[in-house]
């Protein structure tokens, strides 16, 4: 099992910047591509940003969010930049196993989830 805590969300104005943490513990890999997912109040849950060794993004992201990640402390990091009232979301951190993978079901391991609510 691994698990997956989320923090650094926040309410932040448009234009405004925040970095979101998602501390691993348990059977963690370095093989594990892990993601940030989002969910806005009535719609579906959508990928933000995935990492295994390379970098992947929702295109409404790019150029906006950086993930990385660091093994030696299995944390992953989402900077989030130039933030839009539409970035509106309870953020999810996901460990799974399928690179590139946008869908839900490919991971097998889910934070709690963090509130970042982006003022206009």
């Amino acid at each position: 099992q691994v698990q997956l805590v989320e923090s650094g969300g926040g309410l932040v104005q448009a234009g405004g910047s925040l970095r979101l943490s998602c501390a691993a513990s348990g059977r963690t890999r370095s093989d594990y591509i892990m993601a940030w997912f989002r969910q806005a109040t009535g719609k579906e849950r959508e990928l933000v940003a995935g990492i295994k060794w390379d970098a992947f993004y929702h295109d409404s992201v790019k150029g906006r969010f950086t993930i990385t990640r660091d093994n030696a402390d299995d944390t992953v990091y989402l900077q989030m930049n130039s933030l839009k009232p539409e970035d509106t979301a309870v953020y999810y951190c996901a460990a799974g196993l399928l690179y590139g993978s946008g869908a839900p079901r490919h991971y097998n391991y889910w934070g709690q989830g963090t509130q970042v609510t982006v003022s206009s």
